[in-house]
């Protein structure tokens, strides 16, 4: 089974302010991670590989140089190519563009399943996973917290998708574009220190525009039909956690909450 992931490299928005006045972000802006969905994805991709030995696993990014080391990083796991789409060109690029970009480069390469996260930290339109699965003419489902790893292979991929108040078990043909949130649970694997020590600095493939072929009008600014009005920061509500007992006053706990949810 061939695995394509596609994953992006964010700034960590716990190290950024937002200066919502001036439109600009503010902080330790250098600061990047794995984007928490995305890292969700590739987690699942490497418990498949770790089943299956003969599964390759591609992990493609599109992005500035700067995330070279970041990209590396993930080559010292499990991963069997690592390919980062940059160019000076596509700087400043729309979701719209980035789909195109990344859909040119995907569209030359075998896969059975394209897996991403849903939303970014940076972004959170979940544009990208929809509209790459336009570019490529494949099926697609955001807002993915389980697969099946007993039913999905090259020919389908049986996943649950969560709702406010229901969870729904899809199946889908195979090839298609399968987005996972964090909610899943899935964690990537710990980096052995040897492999912590390997140079991959070879083994990491730079795709540019010179290989892709695309003219200045159709990406970066100019070839975006969007652009930045606003920026906000995003926050995350910590859910509070309550523990009750198999008692009367559980039972009327969990009662009084579901009535209060609407669930009764």
């Amino acid at each position: 089974m061939k695995i394509i992931c596609v994953v992006k490299i964010v700034p960590d928005v716990d190290s950024i302010v937002c200066d919502v006045e001036n439109n600009i972000l503010t902080g330790n802006a250098a600061r990047m991670m794995l984007n928490p969905d995305d890292a969700c994805a590739l987690a699942f991709a490497l418990g498949v590989k770790a089943g299956d030995p003969d599964c390759f696993v591609e992990v493609v990014s599109m992005g500035p140089m700067s995330v070279r080391p970041h990209m590396e990083d993930l080559l010292r796991l499990a991963v069997d190519r690592g390919t980062l789409i940059s160019d000076p060109m596509f700087e400043g690029s729309d979701t719209l563009v980035t789909s195109a970009v990344l859909g040119r480069y995907i569209a030359t390469r075998p896969f059975d399943c394209l897996l991403t996260g849903s939303h970014s930290l940076d972004g959170g339109t979940a544009h990208v996973p929809v509209q790459l699965a336009e570019t490529l003419g494949l099926d697609q489902m955001l807002g993915i917290i389980r697969i099946d790893p007993h039913q999905f292979d090259s020919t389908r991929a049986v996943f649950e998708v969560e709702d406010e108040k229901t969870v729904t078990t899809y199946e889908m043909e195979m090839p298609c574009v399968l987005s996972v949130t964090r909610q899943s649970g899935y964690k990537l694997p710990y980096v052995s220190l040897s492999d912590m020590r390997r140079d991959v600095s070879d083994e990491l493939v730079i795709i540019t525009n010179q290989d892709l072929g695309f003219s200045e009008t159709e990406v970066g600014p100019t070839g975006s039909r969007t652009k930045v009005v606003n920026r906000y920061p995003k926050t995350y509500a910590k859910k509070d956690r309550h523990i009750v007992g198999n008692d009367e006053e559980g039972i009327s706990y969990v009662f009084n909450f579901l009535k209060q949810k609407g669930f009764l």
